[in-house]
């Protein structure tokens, strides 16, 4: 066996290789446009990302990090009840079998700029029967859904002081709801549910 050097007409020329480079540019722009942005940054400037179910995911992603980021100044800016030497009170009840027709039913206490999930677990196209209502106030909320790499936003409002309605899981995961007390009083939010659902629990 012989080596020997490649031909000159084996090498890919210069404007070959200027070619190759447009087209890895484009299809890395079409990329960031079509799929990171909306599914990231919830950005959809050609309406695919909706189409794929990737705005969504980017909105919840946004939204999270924002209530995240209020949260993290609200910690750092008020001491706790504990750190002021006030009992804490606890901030929710365990499920308790419901009055009505109502399967279960939770309660959790919200400070001002607090927030809570409380989720059901769910199969696809399960549905579940829901009423939620505040005491004390009103709040902003999302009903949303997550599972495996799935997830989308259902509903969501402010200043609300209730809501209820049927929640038709989208896919296999954890489906429910995302509530802030934006207002200056502590609140109490009550849920309760009934239907086709293996559990009710805080996330």
């Amino acid at each position: 066996m012989y080596n020997s050097k490649p031909e000159s007409t084996d090498l890919p020329s210069s404007r070959q290789l200027v070619r190759s480079t447009i087209i890895a540019l484009i299809a890395a722009v079409v990329i960031l446009v079509t799929v990171v942005l909306p599914a990231e940054y919830a950005l959809d400037p050609t309406g695919i990302g909706r189409l794929l179910g990737l705005t969504e995911m980017g909105q919840i992603k946004e939204q999270l990090a924002e209530e995240a980021a209020a949260d993290a100044a609200n910690e750092t800016m008020s001491p706790s009840p504990a750190a002021a030497g006030a009992p804490a009170a606890p901030a929710l009840s365990a499920p308790v079998a419901a009055d009505a027709g109502w399967r279960d039913e939770m309660r959790v206490e919200l400070a001002p700029d607090q927030g809570a999930e409380i989720k059901l677990a769910m199969k696809a196209g399960q549905k579940a029967t829901y009423a939620w209502q505040v005491d004390g106030g009103a709040v902003n909320f999302d009903m949303h859904g997550d599972g495996g790499s799935e997830a989308i936003s259902y509903e969501k409002g402010r200043g609300a002081a209730s809501d209820e309605g049927v929640l038709e899981a989208a896919f296999d995961g954890n489906h429910g709801w995302f509530w802030r007390n934006r207002g200056e009083a502590p609140v109490t939010v009550i849920i309760r549910a009934r239907g086709e659902y293996s559990g009710m629990k805080r996330m």
